[in-house]
């Protein structure tokens, strides 16, 4: 049989990582990126060994302009064929729209936008041809609300990737090839910390899942080619309560949430 090849973004920790421990489980050959070289070189060493496939590394900050670009041609010449793509890479930060650094505001955007667009328009020509292939873009919860009032930008760019992916995939229909959303809750990976949201009244009250549980639920809806994955009875609840309610008592919940605890 062909080898079949997996590309994941954001791959060194959470559930990126998770989500190559599942891929190589299932005998994918990786190509992993992420900005922490010693962190993709323990993994790929750790999955080399238990499920003898090969793992190549690409340490590199998606957050740059021209690198998805240079990701890509990378990846082809390391894998003939990509049969998945995993858009994970992404981060939030939790402050006042008018205190955010702009490149801060600008790094965001190209990792949680333009990055992850560029990569599935790069990754389809060659799905299509082959007439199979499947893209998982991880969105979120905050994306299925109309707006994060402290997290502004964060929310909106998960809002794209859910309406972008959903787009997308109808655009495929009976092509063979899929796209699946992601769209996690608070989850354990240490995202509280980097969007410097650990103080929040979000983080706070809620119980995060853990990124095994959410990475396995994205993995399962990826193969069984579904529309958008939403892990945990708690978030599916979030998620339909947000729906039919109020777009502005919505927003009103959520500046709450993403206020500091005094």
């Amino acid at each position: 049989m062909d080898a079949k090849t997996a590309v994941i973004t954001g791959a060194s920790s959470g559930i990126g990582l998770e989500l190559a421990r599942l891929c190589a489980a299932d005998g994918y050959d990786l190509v992993l990126t992420a900005r922490r070289t010693e962190l993709l070189r323990a993994l790929a060493d750790e999955l080399t060994l238990a499920c003898n496939v090969t793992v190549h590394i690409l340490p590199m900050d998606l957050a740059r302009p021209d690198a998805p670009a240079a990701l890509w041609r990378a990846v082809t010449g390391l894998a003939p064929t990509v049969d998945i793509l995993i858009n994970n890479a992404g981060f939030g930060d939790a402050s006042a729209f008018a205190d955010e650094p702009v490149e801060r505001i600008d790094g965001m955007l190209q990792l949680n936008i333009a990055a992850l667009t560029a990569l599935t328009r790069l990754a389809l020509p060659g799905m299509l041809a082959r007439g199979r292939g499947r893209i998982l873009n991880v969105a979120s919860l905050a994306g299925m609300t109309p707006g994060g009032p402290g997290m502004a930008v964060y929310f909106a760019s998960k809002s794209y990737v859910l309406s972008f992916s959903r787009a997308i995939r109808r655009e495929l229909r009976g092509s063979g090839v899929s796209v699946t959303a992601l769209c996690p809750g608070p989850t354990a990976t240490g995202f509280e910390a980097a969007a410097h949201a650990q103080d929040t009244l979000l983080f706070h009250w809620t119980r995060p899942m853990a990124a095994a549980d959410v990475a396995r639920a994205g993995y399962l809806g990826l193969h069984r080619g579904a529309a958008v994955v939403l892990p945990g009875w708690m978030n599916k609840l979030t998620a339909l309560t947000a729906r039919l309610s109020p777009a502005a008592g919505v927003i009103e919940v959520n500046r709450l949430l993403l206020q500091r605890r005094r």
